[in-house]
């Protein structure tokens, strides 16, 4: 079985969002200067364990210039780079409804102006998100593609208390319910290697295929300079997967997740700099073309076990 018109065997998001739009989409990614519970001392002083001082932020913009300049400027480099037409504005450094809603919407509306805009997308936590805020993020489906990206990570409390994640899965299942009420999007963050056994990690790959997500993210855990995972891995106190493994365990995940979930991630990326460990994340091609290669070994495809 093939996905949007490609020889892919998933529900590649970049594949869907060009047979969605008829053109070449990509995200902007943005910093808004937001903070995070979890690193500003209301949960704690230094985050999830996986998380470095950027908070999880690909690019090399920052909040120093606007809104609006970030924009130009990702649609600039994206458009020579790769031929993007259109985009979505994904507000990806730390946690991104971490504020008032009126500081929200302004901020909101300033990554929207541009005519070549369609979507936007919202990574936030759980417990940071209330009826006010998904009133006001709902207001956007009507004209935009409109998301919001929890960081999951997994579905055990005790891989979610070591993370250091500071809520449990009780708290994102009820704002999970409650963002699916407001009829937005919702695409899930998954970490592989989280210290957890291969069965722990296939139960998270079947509860969230029974919650039936629109997106899904998955990761593959690595220590990036300057975080705690980096300082347990020196000590050698914490071991990765190898790549072998992780296709593996990335394919499984495919065969049992619904057919229709998007998958935004397979691999990293933009990790090479302050990549600590693995080494073979830093060479994201190859590891796709690896889950590909494996997937047509298998003969198998996304949902096939769903």
């Amino acid at each position: 079985m093939f996905f949007n018109g490609t020889e892919k065997r998933y529900n590649q998001y970049s594949a869907y969002l060009k047979q969605k739009f008829g053109a070449k989409v990509y995200k902007i990614t943005l910093d808004a200067g937001f903070s995070c519970p979890n690193r500003d001392g209301i949960l704690s002083n230094y985050g999830c364990i996986f998380c470095d001082d950027g908070g999880s932020f690909s690019q090399a913009h920052s909040n120093r210039i606007t809104i609006e300049e970030q924009i130009l400027t990702g649609i600039e480099t994206l458009s020579k780079r790769f031929k993007a037409e259109k985009f979505l504005s994904y507000f990806q450094a730390f946690t991104n409804t971490y504020k008032p809603v009126t500081e929200l919407e302004k901020i909101y509306n300033s990554a929207l102006q541009h005519p070549d805009i369609v979507g936007i997308s919202i990574g936030t936590r759980p417990d940071c998100v209330d009826d006010e805020k998904l009133k006001l993020i709902s207001g956007y489906t009507k004209d935009y593609y409109t998301w919001i990206e929890y960081g999951l990570q997994s579905v055990h409390d005790k891989t979610l208390k070591w993370i250091n994640r500071g809520h449990d899965y009780d708290c994102f299942l009820k704002a999970y319910e409650k963002t699916k009420n407001y009829g937005i999007n919702i695409c899930l963050h998954l970490i592989l290697g989280l210290n957890e056994t291969y069965e722990e990690m296939i139960e998270t790959a079947e509860k969230v295929a029974k919650l039936e997500p629109e997106g899904v993210k998955i990761h593959m855990l690595c220590a990036l300079e300057g975080t705690k995972i980096a300082d347990l891995y020196n000590k050698g106190e914490l071991n990765f997967m190898s790549e072998d493994e992780y296709i593996n365990l990335c394919c499984d995940y495919l065969e049992l997740l619904p057919p229709q979930t998007t998958i935004h991630r397979l691999a990293g990326n933009g990790l090479k700099k302050n990549l600590v460990a693995p080494k073979w994340l830093g060479k994201k091609l190859d590891a796709l073309n690896k889950i590909d290669r494996e997937l047509e070994c298998r003969n198998s495809w996304q949902g096939c076990k769903f």
